[in-house]
């Protein structure tokens, strides 16, 4: 990036559904165009990514099986992977926090359902709780397209 060039413009918000921007406090994911676009995926949990703010209870009701929790917040990843035209193969990084470590492996079978033999770079922490009651896991994302 040169001194002429501004983080506004080689950025940009990733919203799969844009009439619902209003909703949240934060991107989905951020789009980073240059000699690799780099899109950051924000971290998702099995809540609906468009939900109430403040929250509202009855929209985060969670499955009580890490693997249901796991599915629904990959395929939030995977619904905006696909607004950019990418696959989980272009994930690069995925950093996931777990509420309780023992659901490390039921975590772990179900990722390796949607990357198969691709192993992006990965963190595993163990947090107290997260932002919503129940919620047992949360992942983030980093994924790249060539130019």
């Amino acid at each position: 990036m040169d001194a002429n060039t501004s983080i506004e413009s080689i950025t940009r918000e990733v919203h799969p559904k844009p009439e619902r921007r209003h909703e949240l406090p934060y991107s989905p994911a951020i789009a980073v165009t240059g000699p690799v676009d780099i899109l950051f995926l924000s971290g998702n949990t099995a809540a609906p990514m468009y939900h109430q703010h403040p929250h509202v209870r009855e929209e985060h009701l969670h499955a009580p099986d890490i693997e249901t929790q796991v599915r629904r917040a990959m395929d939030k990843i995977k619904m905006v992977l696909e607004t950019e035209g990418l696959t989980l193969r272009n994930v690069v990084r995925v950093n996931k926090y777990l509420t309780d470590m023992r659901d490390r492996d039921g975590m772990s079978a179900v990722l390796k359902e949607y990357f198969g033999d691709w192993h992006p770079a990965s963190t595993t922490v163990c947090v107290n709780c997260l932002n919503q009651p129940g919620a047992r896991v949360e992942i983030e994302a980093t994924a790249v397209r060539p130019r």
